[in-house]
């Protein structure tokens, strides 16, 4: 969800990658939440941390966007420019209803798109163009 609302927010002057230690298939719900923005990540494959570094992809920012409480699981770059934490419940950890597991889904999209408001708006600037990694 946070490559996708980056790369919708901030338009031509971030390209946001997303990858993880252990990529899998795509949260049902997390496809819903953001359907109902109108962003459409269905056809997202998921990729490896590993996979970018192998590749020699560099970043001026990497933030890293995973619980707090699964700290051992989050993916650290080293020798970025930038690099951010932001916590955010897992929406595959989510129990309950389909109807309750969507809601704290749109609730952890809504939190993030917030998130990466506040972290483009000093950057939001007409000749401003960067590369930025998102990590999930």
């Amino acid at each position: 969800m946070a490559e996708a609302l980056l790369n919708h927010l901030a338009g031509d002057r971030f390209k946001a990658d997303s990858a993880g230690l252990e990529p899998g298939e795509l949260n049902p719900y997390a496809i819903r939440a953001m359907a109902e923005m109108g962003i459409d990540i269905s056809a997202k494959n998921t990729q490896s941390v590993f996979d970018l570094y192998l590749k020699g992809q560099l970043y001026n920012y990497v933030i890293t966007v995973c619980d707090i409480k699964e700290e051992d699981k989050c993916p650290i770059f080293p020798g970025i420019a930038q690099s951010l934490q932001w916590s955010f419940p897992d929406p595959a950890s989510f129990a309950g209803s389909d109807q309750e597991k969507l809601k704290r889904t749109v609730e952890v999209r809504d939190s993030i798109k917030k998130a990466i408001e506040d972290f483009i708006k000093p950057i939001n600037k007409p000749n401003h163009h960067d590369t930025g990694g998102v990590s999930e």
